[in-house]
């Protein structure tokens, strides 16, 4: 995995990676502790280690046997002050229900300042998991500063959401800063472009959005009155087209006159055949 590694990094134009061989949930992190200003990681799932064998430093933020939950509590254990962090998270982490999980949560609002919850759609992991996931993106502060929480909910990153995961656009339509403009049909295809558009209005525009709208921003008090939940479709509003249905007696007309008619074309049937 080290060797791994350390291609990908080459590969992206990082000449001297430093890319060590650990443990990094069982380890202590006293030599690491705020050393980072940011964070970019997609870590492992759905894990579970004992306590025994997990970080004293890590459990002191967060007591859980859950691996999804320990890897946040890491980066804030590795983040400076004033740094930031996108972390990809199994869907659970934003509504479990376990002590652990809430607690997390509210540090994250409480005690740090979560800037945004973006939602991934199923399948963009595949065909390694089909896990649904999301983004947290979160600034280390120490003294709290959530004001409010950015949503948005990707549909679509550009590639198809099967095994295959292949390219649906033209390669200079494809990706988070495509080469030309996308058209509304396009962006059905490909999200990335407008997640990073709107990101940069969150503060403004975006405040005014309503919450039938792709993204849109939800005050903290709303999300501390729903237990600190981070679900986008617990704060998503869906519009629900009326739909006029013809009267039962009308129905029930019309299928008699068929009955009638294909009744009647059987006995001319009949005739014609002697």
């Amino acid at each position: 995995m080290l060797r791994i590694g350390s291609m990908n990094m080459l590969l992206h134009g990082v000449e001297n990676p430093d890319i060590r061989y650990r443990d990094s949930l069982a380890q202590d992190h006293a030599d690491n502790e705020e050393s980072y200003t940011l964070v970019l990681a997609n870590p492992p799932f759905a894990g579970s280690l004992d306590y025994e064998n997990t970080a004293k430093d890590l459990l002191q933020i967060v007591k859980t046997k859950k691996t999804e939950l320990l890897f946040v509590a890491l980066f804030l254990r590795l983040l400076k002050p004033g740094g930031r962090a996108a972390v990809i998270v199994p869907d659970g982490v934003l509504f479990g229900s376990s002590k652990a999980h809430r607690e997390l949560r509210r540090l994250l609002i409480e005690e740090q300042k979560l800037d945004a919850v973006i939602s991934l759609p199923g399948g963009v992991f595949k065909p390694y998991a089909g896990v649904s996931t999301a983004i947290l993106l979160f600034t280390k502060t120490n003294s709290g500063g959530t004001d409010r929480v950015w949503f948005y909910d990707v549909a679509a990153d550009g590639r198809s959401l099967d095994d295959k995961r292949a390219e649906l656009l033209p390669p200079e339509k494809f990706g988070p800063v495509p080469k030309e403009p996308l058209t509304e049909a396009e962006h059905a295809k490909n999200n990335l472009p407008d997640i990073l558009a709107r990101w940069q209005q969150r503060g403004s525009t975006e405040r005014e959005r309503p919450r039938t709208a792709q993204s849109f921003c939800i005050p903290k008090a709303d999300i501390v009155a729903q237990g600190y939940d981070l679900s986008l479709n617990r704060y998503k509003e869906i519009i629900h087209e009326e739909v006029r249905h013809r009267p039962p007696k009308e129905i029930l007309a019309d299928l008699a006159k068929l009955e009638k008619e294909i009744q009647t074309g059987m006995e001319e049937l009949e005739a014609l055949l002697g």
